[in-house]
This record gives C-alpha cells, sequence and structure tokens, in this order.
C-alpha cells in the first residue's frame, strides 16, 4: 500500500512564500518522475512542475516559472515545492503524483500515483 502525504498549505499572503512537502511510504520516490499538480474551484487539474527521475531535467507551467522550485530529498523519501512571490491566482489545492516512466510528464494522466491534496490559500 503505498502513500503520498502532502503536507504545508495553508493561507498566506500576496507576496508570501511557502513549502510544500510530499513523503512517500509504500514507494521509493527516488525511483519514480515527480510531478507538483493544483486544482482551482471550477478548473481542470493543472501540472505545474515535474521533476524527472535522474533529477536532471524539470518543467515549470509559464504561470509559476522564476517563482517555483521542485526538488527531493532521498533519505527522506521526500518531494518539495518551494513557492515564493505568491498571487491571489496561485489559491488551489496542491497534489503531488509520481510516476514509473522516468521522464517528466505533464498530464495528470501520465502520473500512476496520488497524494490526497493540500490546500493552499492567498488573499490578504
Amino acid at each position: 500500500q503505498y502513500q503520498l502525504a502532502e503536507s504545508g498549505g495553508g493561507l498566506v499572503q500576496p507576496g508570501g512564500s511557502l513549502r510544500l512537502d510530499c513523503v512517500a511510504s509504500g514507494i521509493v520516490l527516488e525511483h519514480y518522475a515527480i510531478g507538483w499538480f493544483r486544482q482551482a474551484p471550477g478548473k481542470e487539474r493543472e501540472g505545474i512542475s515535474c521533476l524527472s527521475h535522474s533529477g536532471s531535467s524539470t518543467k515549470f507551467a509559464d504561470s509559476v516559472k522564476g517563482r517555483f522550485t521542485i526538488s527531493r530529498e532521498h533519505a527522506k523519501n521526500t518531494v518539495y515545492l518551494q513557492m515564493n512571490n505568491l498571487k491571489p491566482e496561485d489559491t488551489a489545492v496542491y497534489y503531488c503524483a509520481a510516476r514509473k516512466v522516468p521522464t517528466v510528464g505533464v498530464g495528470p494522466g501520465e502520473y500512476d500515483y496520488w497524494g490526497q491534496g493540500t490546500q493552499v490559500t492567498v488573499s490578504s
């Protein structure tokens, strides 16, 4: 039984920062490509960042480029999403996902394992 558990969401003012953690159990994230997605009310799930299995390749949605970074810590079986200069339009439920194919994947359908999500609200 696998589990991806996101944490670190919350309420933050515009311009603020949050770091989301995704801790895995039952799978070894080192062996997977990782993606972060978000879904705002009434909108489709959007891929915002992904990291290849080797860590050599990353992709970011245009909406978060220069503000978000993705990283992983093998020893903790954890992936991080550092979010800086947050904007109200970043408000959404954020999900981490893992896929067996080692290259970066941008679509939700390309991922095999999902977390339950964590709410991020950017508001003054």
